[in-house]
C-alpha cells in the first residue's frame, strides 16, 4: 500500500477510544521514523490529532496552590519554620497550610519569588 493510500485510510481525527488506540499504536510503530521523511511526517501528525485527543478528553487539573506549596517545601527542604520567614508567624502558616486563610497578593508574591512555584498555580486558591 502506498503512502498517500494509507494516510487516506488511517489518518483522521480521532473521535472515539478505539480510534485514539488505533492511533497510538499506529504511532508506536512509526516511532524511530526519520523526521522529515514521508513515515516521520506522518508520525507528527499523528502526534499531534492524539495530543488534540488527549487535550480533550483527559485533562489535567491545575495543581493545588497548597499542595503546591507542600510539593515544593519537599523539594527545598523546607520546613514550617522557614515558610514562616516567608509568610510571617506560625500561626498564619498554619492556617494557610490548613485551609482556613486564604493567599493574599503580597503572599503569592513571596512565595513565587522565594519558592519559584509559578503565580499562576497560588492564585488558583
Amino acid at each position: 500500500m502506498n503512502l498517500t493510500a494509507l494516510i487516506l485510510r488511517f489518518l483522521k481525527p480521532i473521535k472515539t477510544k478505539k480510534d485514539y488506540e488505533k492511533a497510538v499504536s499506529m504511532l508506536e510503530n512509526m516511532f524511530f521514523a526519520k523526521k522529515g521523511t514521508p513515515q516521520g511526517n506522518m508520525a507528527e501528525v499523528l502526534a499531534i490529532l492524539i495530543e488534540k485527543y488527549e487535550q480533550e478528553n483527559f485533562p489535567i487539573k491545575k495543581p493545588d496552590p497548597i499542595e503546591a506549596i507542600k510539593f515544593r517545601m519537599e523539594q527545598m527542604g523546607w520546613t514550617r519554620k522557614k515558610l514562616e520567614s516567608v509568610l510571617g508567624g506560625k500561626n498564619r502558616v498554619s492556617e494557610i497550610l490548613n485551609y482556613k486563610r486564604d493567599l493574599t497578593l503580597v503572599m503569592i508574591r513571596k512565595l513565587h519569588k522565594k519558592m519559584n512555584i509559578p503565580a499562576e498555580v497560588l492564585i488558583e486558591a
